[in-house]
């Protein structure tokens, strides 16, 4: 029985020296951007085309509507869904592509025309979805001078 507990001493004492296994570790941070660097930089956002060459059809104010008239029915039939580059204006057919400028920024897009509008003031020419506002830059400007061009058909 003493040999017994001799043994078990010494297996507890020789269990208590021996190296530990090494814990896992977390991969080390990235380092920290230098002090008053970016701490985020945006993907680059492809380029626009640009406006052609020959004066714009028509020129006038735009603005934008988005997320209060998601899913209402536009004057082509189809719901009308923000994210779509498309736009509305009084007069030009249902389905016509045009190129959006905007002055103030020099953005350009171009939206598919599939509603009506704008209505009220006559300086307003277009109405363009988030989307087409965002890519401009007019969100935060709300209501901004523009250039259009009318695409030829393809």
């Amino acid at each position: 029985m003493r040999r017994a507990a001799v043994i078990v001493v010494v297996a507890s004492l020789l269990s208590a020296c021996a190296p530990e296994e090494e814990e896992a570790r977390p991969p080390a941070a990235p380092p920290m951007p230098p002090p008053g660097g970016p701490v985020y930089a945006a993907p680059p956002i492809a380029p626009a085309p640009p406006p052609p060459a020959a004066a714009p059809w028509q020129t006038g104010l735009a603005t934008w509507y988005g997320a209060a008239l998601a899913g209402h029915r536009t004057a082509s039939g189809e719901p009308f869904n923000p994210a779509d580059m498309t736009a509305a204006h009084r007069t030009l057919p249902l389905g016509t592509w045009v190129v959006v400028r905007l002055v103030a920024t020099g953005r350009v897009v171009r939206v598919r025309i599939n509603d009506r509008g704008p209505f009220g003031d006559a300086k307003r020419v277009i109405d363009v979805s988030r989307a087409a506002a965002d890519a401009l830059g007019l969100t935060r400007l709300g209501v901004s001078a523009v250039e259009i061009w009318v695409e030829a058909p393809r």
